[in-house]
């Protein structure tokens, strides 16, 4: 094996470390502002939920993005990621008694460098 796959490699799970990190921050972030997290990491074959949260009778759907600017975290979320996300969340919901019940948001938080988390509700 190269060294550049090695190095590839090592990137990757930096970027990887990077995103939990970020995904935990915002947790915690929902966490203070009254929201209990549901699940992490909701993967499906249709696409993956960063966060499921709830607050009372809304579901939040979050997308985590760790960026240097706010602009380029919410830029990051496209229109296929807003796709399976949504898949995803359909599936979820698919497996609730109480979702007829409930509300959804999909929201987006990104985690900028030495700054509290922002939160972009109803993003998509």
């Amino acid at each position: 094996m190269g060294r550049g796959a090695e190095d590839r490699r090592h990137k990757r799970r930096r970027a990887e470390r990077r995103g939990h990190v970020s995904e935990y921050l915002a947790a915690l972030y929902l966490l203070f502002k009254g929201y209990r997290i549901l699940k992490f990491r909701y993967r499906t074959r249709l696409g993956e939920i960063d966060i499921v949260a709830r607050k009372k009778t809304l579901i939040l759907f979050v997308e985590v993005k760790a960026r240097a600017r706010e602009a380029d975290a919410i830029d990051a979320v496209g229109y296929d990621a807003q796709r399976r996300i949504r898949a995803a969340s359909d599936i979820w919901l698919s497996r609730r008694r109480d979702a007829h019940l409930l509300s959804c948001r999909y929201d987006i938080i990104a985690v900028l460098p030495w700054r509290l988390p922002r939160h972009f509700p109803d993003a998509f």
